[in-house]
């Protein structure tokens, strides 16, 4: 990672921190309470060393001292107890802020920007590598200050009892941060590499364990299993790289840090048998002021060595916040929202000019083609598969950056208020995903505000209250519709665009993977639903569309025919062509199962 890279992201994670700036501060002026209160304990332990080993008060006289020292180290503890919460609830809400920041991200992009990449990417970037930023807002910030104030305030205290002592902690303090600057160039890279192939390795378990059925039955086993040991083995050595850097800086902190006390513990050792007359202003050295300094001095370059221990955090939040700010950087000006709305219970009609669509990598995906949807028009686009249909579909969804003119009732999608635009549509799609909760939840969202009567006409409708009566709304559906069938979780979704109410019916191969009653029932319910609205349907099954009003028949990325079923079925084309083959199939299935 180059210099000038390092410095923005630095930037960046220094910007969030103002989002906790309160906490932070909190905890800064605890840690600077606590160095105080520091003092105060090593003048008591000095003094009653002092009195009893030079003076030798007696120990009763002593006792308020005893007293005042425990309550001091009881108001320190309490210091740096307030100090950790007051980290961890700045860490916190930054966290929370920085993921919502990729929520809001996520959902700008959409499905199409997001099937680019595992689900254990993302889940990576998500969860992981924004836990891995805590530990720079909770303590390494906090400590950036107290490395500065707490040093200082003892240099001022030590100087005018031992100016050769404050000397000794002048020159060498500085040999740790310059240690550390040294070792973070490293340790970001090094992180950085490490968070990369986390993600690898996130992106293809979860791949591998949603495919494994799949797995076995080609007998993939051990083939995967390579892959996944060479995932993880590239895992393991760049975790291991990071922590040979943190060992090593860490071990080197310590040696630096142990030679400055010892320094300041020979001075003071040969200024008491004589040797040394330099350093206390000529009034000589006392057992005070060498306890007293001698006490302070592992706690002069203790802010410092913790320093060098949470500059690791530093260096591995910058790692983290590299692919974090990549992503939120993401130009989404194509699928931008705009601010124009439409009317509730208006028709709905789009036209597309001379449309072109492009993926969010800018490659053209289809177009130019031209069309119109008109309102309370049925509309099929069917063709083979990688002819466009689903980039033309998350193009008017407002998933996909596009050139030319796509108009939902006269108004541009791209001035649209997609969120306004998506509310008007009821969608249907070949694989249902249902949601780990009941079936209420499923079919209304999460939505308390709809009334039961809705949702028993939705499931009378749907066709779905055959089993939905018998399990009861509240039974739990597992992740990805797990303890349904395909057919009962394609009516639960048919159910739940029907309590959406769109105007907009877009149906992708809604019968896709079903058997005949169940394709009957849900293409009986879907016809009730569109009667009267603009709807769009894709699908391969062709004997169906004899009632669609207008057939679109898309071939690598360009319309090539429309009209009616009969005008078409009748022409020679690639419409023709596919219902021959439809038709052929069919027989073959039938005969199959009359064998």
């Amino acid at each position: 990672m180059d210099k000038k890279k390092q410095r923005s992201l630095n930037l960046w994670l220094k910007q969030q921190s103002k989002l906790a700036k309160r906490w932070l501060m909190i905890a800064v002026g605890l840690g600077v309470l606590s160095s105080a209160f520091l003092l105060v304990q090593a003048a008591l332990l000095a003094t009653i060393l002092h009195q009893l080993i030079i003076e030798h008060v007696d120990k009763y006289e002593l006792v308020p001292y005893f007293f005042a020292l425990g309550g001091t180290i009881a108001v320190r503890a309490l210091c740096s107890w307030g100090r950790e919460i007051a980290g961890y609830r700045c860490g916190e809400q930054i966290r929370v802020y920085i993921r919502q920041l990729i929520l809001d991200k996520l959902r700008e992009l959409g499905p199409a920007y997001i099937k680019g990449k595992p689900a254990g990417a993302w889940a990576t970037l998500l969860l992981e590598q924004v836990e891995d930023m805590h530990d720079f807002f909770a303590r390494y910030l906090p400590q950036m200050s107290l490395s500065v104030l707490v040093p200082f305030v003892i240099l001022i205290v030590v100087f005018p009892v031992n100016w050769a002592a404050g000397l000794i902690f002048l020159i060498t303090a500085p040999l740790v941060p310059l240690f550390m600057a040294l070792v973070g160039m490293k340790a970001a890279d090094a992180n950085r590499k490490n968070f990369k192939a986390l993600q690898r390795l996130s992106g293809h378990f979860y791949d591998r364990l949603q495919s494994m059925t799949t797995i076995r039955l080609f007998d993939r086993t051990k083939a995967e299993t390579e892959v996944m040991h060479g995932a993880s083995e590239v895992f393991r050595t760049r975790t291991m790289d990071v922590l040979k850097i943190a060992f090593l800086s860490s071990a080197v902190l310590e040696f630096f840090t142990s030679i400055s006390i010892a320094l300041t513990a020979v001075y003071f050792g040969f200024a008491f048998i004589g040797e040394l007359n330099f350093g206390d202003y000529g009034a000589g050295v006392t057992l005070f002021a060498g306890l007293f300094i001698l006490i302070l001095a592992p706690e002069f370059y203790q802010p410092l060595r913790d320093l060098g221990t949470f500059y690791h955090a530093k260096q591995q939040a910058v790692g983290a916040a590299e692919s974090i700010v990549e992503f939120i950087e993401t130009d989404v000006e194509q699928v931008r929202s705009g601010d124009k709305t439409l009317q509730d219970g208006q028709s709905i009609t789009i036209a597309a000019n001379n449309l072109e669509v492009y993926s969010p990598e800018g490659k053209k995906l289809l177009g130019p083609v031209s069309f119109v949807l008109n309102a309370e028009q049925s509309t099929a686009l069917v063709g083979p598969s990688g002819a466009g249909k689903t980039s033309l579909i998350n193009a008017i969804l407002g998933f996909l950056p596009y050139q030319g003119s796509l108009t939902i009732n006269s108004i541009e999608r791209s001035e649209l208020d997609l969120a306004n635009w998506r509310e008007k549509i009821s969608w249907v799609g070949q694989n249902p995903l249902l949601l780990h909760g009941s079936i209420r939840d499923n079919i209304t969202l999460g939505k308390n505000n709809v009334d039961e009567a809705t949702i028993q006409n939705a499931l009378e409708n749907s066709f779905s209250a055959e089993f939905v009566n018998q399990h009861g709304l509240d039974y739990l559906v597992s992740d990805r519709s797990g303890g349904l069938s395909v057919g009962q979780a394609q009516r639960l979704a048919l159910a739940r665009a029907m309590i959406q109410g769109g105007q907009f019916w877009l149906l992708d191969e809604p019968t896709a993977s079903l058997d005949a009653r169940s394709e009957k029932l849900v293409m009986q319910g879907l016809e009730t639903q569109v009667a009267g609205k603009s709807s769009l349907m894709v699908t391969h099954q062709l004997t169906p569309l004899k009632n669609v009003d207008q057939i679109l028949v898309m071939q690598d990325g360009q319309i090539v025919q429309s009209g009616h079923y009969d005008h078409l079925a009748a022409e020679d084309g690639l419409f023709q062509s596919m219902l021959q083959a439809n038709q052929a199939l069919n027989q073959t299935n039938k005969g199959n199962l009359d064998a």
